[in-house]
């Protein structure tokens, strides 16, 4: 397992993460995690419930500050950047959110224009264009009159995608796309993922336990174990890792060193760090 070097970045490497901390009221979350992502690469975070997959997410798209480590986007060393400082390199990137994150009072068309309505100064006549070519993009050509509540969670997953890419995002980070989609809308989730990688060489931050879309999607994979990496790498080192946590994680395996018996202290705090790991989409 190579651990990325202290200090700054390489000029090809779009994130990177050195030595992150973070704890909750005592409980140490994040336990020096780091990792890069090089430009126009597919870096999977994996690991199970608790692990500080959402935690480390949440640090790198700013809605978190870590207690220790630095984050450097873009060559940009984020770590201390206040909010207004944070606007410029935002622009940058995009989020999916787990549930998609649409607002229920907007249309599709809406939705995915909202970022341009409130970062660039383009004509009306512009944005509607660009909606309807991204909109397009993920598939859902014709839905833009429609509210969320009259498509399905797939499409809403679809459609987050296109708002999330509606300003031409160097970077785009996903938590969990695959959560709560049938295996056939999974694969349109993965293929979209690819497509976009393909076409706009766009870098990805996937946060994700759904192993099938891991392996499909990655570059490079990191799996997080107890608030530590535990293992990092290309998918085949992953893969080929001799690590029992590793093996039974990716395997899906109910024997194993991951035990699914614990006291009721541990599982207390395991349910606590899950309840501050997920992301505030409201």
């Amino acid at each position: 397992m190579i651990i990325p070097e202290l200090g700054p970045p390489k000029e090809n490497i779009i994130v990177k993460a050195n030595n992150l901390v973070k704890e909750f009221e005592g409980r140490r979350v994040l336990d020096n995690v780091s990792f890069e992502v090089k430009k126009g690469e597919v870096l999977v975070i994996m690991g199970g419930s608790g692990c500080g997959k959402s935690t480390t997410l949440r640090i790198l798209i700013g809605l978190e500050k870590a207690d220790e480590g630095n984050v450097w986007l873009f060559n940009e060393n984020i770590t201390a950047y206040d909010d207004k400082q944070f606007d410029a390199i935002r622009k940058r990137f995009g989020v999916l959110f787990q549930s998609g994150a649409l607002f229920n009072s907007m249309t599709v068309g809406e939705n995915v224009s909202l970022p341009l309505h409130q970062h660039t100064e383009l004509d009306e006549n512009v944005i509607q264009i660009i909606m309807r070519m991204k909109l397009e993009m993920v598939g859902l050509t014709g839905f833009e009159h429609l509210k969320p509540a009259e498509i399905s969670g797939g499409m809403k997953k679809r459609v987050g995608l296109a708002r999330a890419i509606a300003l031409d995002p160097e970077l785009v980070f996903y938590d969990e796309p695959s959560a709560g989609l049938d295996p056939v809308m999974s694969a349109v989730i993965d293929e979209l993922i690819l497509d976009l990688k393909k076409k706009m060489n766009i870098t990805s931050v996937v946060v994700t336990h759904h192993m099938d879309s891991a392996f499909k999607i990655a570059d490079k994979m990191v799996m997080l174990y107890q608030g530590r990496v535990l293992a990092y790498g290309t998918p085949d080192e992953i893969r080929n890792s001799d690590d029992p946590v590793v093996q039974q994680f990716i395997s899906g395996s109910a024997d194993g060193p991951i035990p699914y018996r614990t006291s009721r202290d541990l599982y207390l705090q395991t349910l606590a760090g899950i309840a501050e790991e997920r992301i505030d989409t409201r």
